[in-house]
């Protein structure tokens, strides 16, 4: 009856380090550590400002750009370009296949 024990909760204890593992997985696919995706949440309304701040279409730029930060918490430097910086903001198209982030 001991040993019974012992499996069960090595089994548990197994399942827990494995579940673990897999939402650092999903975690680290959402963006976090992959090329610059450590940006908080409220860091994203400051970043998209200066990213959209040479465009004439401010509005429809800051929505899209607070999406993909939301998203990807990464928000390329500067005010065009250097997408490949995040990947994921990068790679996240519309249905179109067009790029869905400023």
């Amino acid at each position: 009856m001991g040993n019974y024990h012992f499996n069960r909760n090595a089994l548990f204890l197994f399942s827990l380090l494995f579940l673990l593992s897999v939402c650092n997985v999903i975690q680290a696919s959402r963006g976090r550590g992959r090329g610059g995706g450590l940006l908080h949440p409220q860091q994203c309304k400051p970043r998209c400002n200066y990213r959209c701040s040479a465009t004439s279409h401010r509005k429809p730029c800051m929505f899209f750009c607070l999406k993909c930060c939301g998203k990807c918490l990464c928000v390329p430097p500067g005010t065009y370009g250097n997408k490949q910086v995040c990947p994921c903001y990068n790679n996240w198209k519309t249905k179109e296949g067009g790029p869905k982030c400023p």
